[in-house]
């Protein structure tokens, strides 16, 4: 395999010290990475670094003559939000190019499932599921043959998210793909890099079996560093007593001794095993469950985006309990977060809405994916006051979820993503809620905060409504499903039967992706049974790859039948 990018000793510094240093590796052709680490370690900074966005502060970047990269942004950029979708693509190209590569951006616009309406809207106008097929499209027309991903699965559904996955699985060049998405990662990777403790880890492993390793590594390392710990004890205890006997007896052999040993203990701890920092973050939400039979109520609640606006859908009849967890499930602009917005304002306003009844010593906390809870220009000790008044605590819980001291005067809106995100956490985490309402709260979550939320709504004692499109999230924590489509609202107790019927939904609408086809209106009966073709085959090929108990041998049969006919029509 060919050579496609190589690093040498990459390091980049911030005012808060190095995000990391003596970075070193080589991708090639057919590296398909997940590159995973905690919030603010510096994985959208390598991204940047590696396609020259960012110049690093030591090290350099080279990249072979035939590799041509593309970053997929995690923003949409500010320059594009009033650009239509199609002029979007091709702004990409060189303004000579773009006439001539019009039916190649309407093409694949197409193909990631963008109607024609759609592809006129301006940018502005669209759902964030919409602009990652955006961004994608237009890292896809310059035909690259290494995709940079910077977490694409942030604010996308779970159909969407479905799709980005079958996507990725078909997608022929390299890639780098960061993102929090356990699932999604071991779907689609073939190898892992970790970002910790400034340094970069490697494993040809997909996530979960990668980060077993590094579990397993870090278990080695620490029963080494005890070992090579105890030989440093016993050496600096045999120089201090070689010292003491020198200077009693006045002997110089002793006392050069116990230099020499003073000197061994220096080289012993510079080449002793390192351990992990580790996560300093606990996520503890505290729970405080209201004997009641209910928390809240609805029926016959319209749930509109904003007040007057026609409503999205309504919900007929639904109760909430204590100990209910239910996780709300739907497309995006289906009005999920509008529900919880709903409810929200209704609890802060004290205002019977038609349609709701609220216990009256309810006590709700609310998770908002736009993060505007947190003043931009608030600093950090004081964002959290609404939350807790006294100083000392606030001071003592922050130090407690990694941000140190020295940060603390440090304003909101320098935060990165996920950094805003725990920041929210750790408010909420200072009071006793009665019901807790996350809208997306996963969205900038790095895997250890997913799996401290996970576990922590599992031990929630009150009542939760979680919107979120992180599969395993739902599975692991919820215990009710509330599914939103098409303008209806229904309540589910399997969460597999509710994937299953994403999936379906999907399937029946989904274009074929392709890049290179030949007209934007009307494709030929022969390059139709190609992509049939290549799709079964792909299909049959990555059931054969699993383990014989996962296997479908009906869903192989039918295949295989469907292939060959295919074959027999193309001969």
């Amino acid at each position: 395999m060919s050579t496609l990018l190589s690093a040498q000793s990459l390091r980049v510094e911030t005012a808060f010290g190095p995000l990391f240093s003596d970075i070193s590796f080589t991708l090639k052709q057919g590296d398909r990475l997940g590159l995973i680490g905690d919030n603010g370690c510096g994985k959208s900074t390598l991204l940047k670094v590696l396609d020259g966005t960012v110049l690093p502060s030591a090290g350099s970047v080279s990249v072979a003559n035939h590799c041509l990269m593309a970053r997929v942004e995690q923003h949409l950029p500010d320059t594009l939000w009033d650009l239509t979708l199609l002029d979007a693509v091709l702004a990409r190209l060189a303004p000579g190019e773009r006439d001539a590569q019009r039916w190649r951006a309407e093409a694949l616009l197409a193909g990631m499932g963008l109607s024609e309406h759609e592809i006129a809207l301006p940018a502005a106008t669209l759902s964030g599921g919409q602009h990652t097929r955006l961004l994608l499209a237009r890292a896809l027309i310059t035909d690259p043959d290494l995709l940079l991903l910077d977490e694409p699965s942030n604010h996308l559904d779970l159909p969407t998210m479905l799709w980005l996955e079958r996507f990725l699985q078909r997608w022929s060049g390299s890639f780098v793909l960061v993102s929090h998405d356990r699932a999604l990662l071991d779907a689609v990777t073939n190898g892992t890099w970790i970002l910790r403790d400034n340094r970069l880890h490697y494993f040809a492993l997909p996530c979960s079996a990668a980060r077993q390793a590094l579990e397993e590594r870090d278990a080695s390392d620490a029963l080494r560093h005890k070992a090579e710990q105890k030989e440093i004890d016993r050496v600096t205890s045999s120089a201090k007593r070689l010292a003491t006997w020198g200077r009693v007896y006045d002997n110089e052999d002793l006392s050069r001794k116990a230099k020499q040993m003073e000197k061994q203990v220096e080289r012993l701890k510079e080449s002793q095993t390192q351990l992990t920092a580790g996560s300093l973050w606990r996520l503890t939400l505290q729970g405080e469950p209201l004997i009641a039979d209910r928390l809240l109520a609805m029926e016959n609640l319209p749930v509109s985006a904003a007040p007057g606006l026609p409503p999205l859908f309504s919900v007929p009849l639904a109760r909430v309990k204590t100990g209910d967890r239910i996780a709300i499930i739907g497309q995006n602009g289906c009005g999920k977060s509008s529900l919880l917005r709903l409810i929200w304002r209704q609890l802060a306003s004290d205002i019977a809405a038609p349609g709701m009844a609220v216990h009256p010593r309810l006590h709700a906390g609310y998770y908002d994916q736009t993060l505007e809870q947190l003043p931009d220009d608030a600093t950090l000790l004081d964002a959290l006051e609404p939350f807790a008044p006294s100083a000392e605590l606030r001071k003592m819980t922050l130090i407690s979820a990694g941000f140190a001291w020295v940060r603390h005067g440090q304003k909101v809106a320098t935060l990165s993503g996920g950094e805003r995100s725990r920041l929210l956490f750790v408010g909420l985490s200072l009071a006793r809620y009665n019901l807790l309402m996350l809208d997306e709260p996963t969205n900038h979550l790095d895997m250890s905060g997913k799996e401290a939320l996970m576990q922590t709504l599992q031990q929630f004692s009150g009542g939760v409504l979680l919107v979120s499109h992180d599969r395993e999230l739902i599975s692991h924590s919820c215990n009710r499903f509330w599914l939103v489509e098409q303008g209806q609202f229904s309540e589910w107790h399997d969460v597999e039967a509710v994937y299953e019927r994403l999936r379906q939904e999907q399937q029946m609408t989904e274009m074929p992706v392709t890049a290179t086809a030949t007209s934007t209106v009307r494709v030929d009966e022969t390059d139709a049974l190609l992509e049939q073709l290549i799709a079964l085959e792909t299909r049959l090929e990555q059931d054969l790859a699993r383990k014989p108990a996962h296997q479908k041998p009906l869903l192989q049969a039918q295949w295989r039948e469907e292939i060959a006919r295919i074959n027999r029509l193309l001969m």
